[in-house]
């Protein structure tokens, strides 16, 4: 049984994957040669204990940071909204959407 990642695993064929699960005795792999795609990936995951998602990480900002700002925003976002303050209301979730898109664009 070789070593593989999540995701050199989805991005294998089905027959790849029932090529696989050929050599792993394991009880989630049982009936690998009916099964689909993804239940076949979550079978193999579950055999060989990988994770079944992508970790990402944020590169070049200072997540936390950025994340404590957010966090102040709304608690705005709410005093504004409750003195019905459009304009601020308006003002603060743009600054929110814009933080987190910040966050996003340094997501790899």
């Amino acid at each position: 049984m070789s070593e593989h990642t999540y995701e050199e695993l989805k991005s294998m064929t089905v027959v790849q994957l029932r090529e696989i699960a050929a050599g792993i005795e394991h009880e989630e792999v049982h009936g690998y040669t009916t099964m689909h795609k993804e239940p076949l990936l979550h079978a193999l995951c579950t055999a060989l204990g990988l994770e079944e998602y992508e970790h990402h990480e944020v590169v070049g900002i200072d997540k936390a940071k950025i994340k404590r700002s957010i966090h102040a925003l709304k608690a705005e976002r709410a005093d504004a909204l409750q003195a019905k303050d459009k304009p601020r209301f308006k003002q603060i979730l743009r600054q929110i959407h814009h933080l987190k898109r910040e966050i996003r664009k340094a997501t790899v």
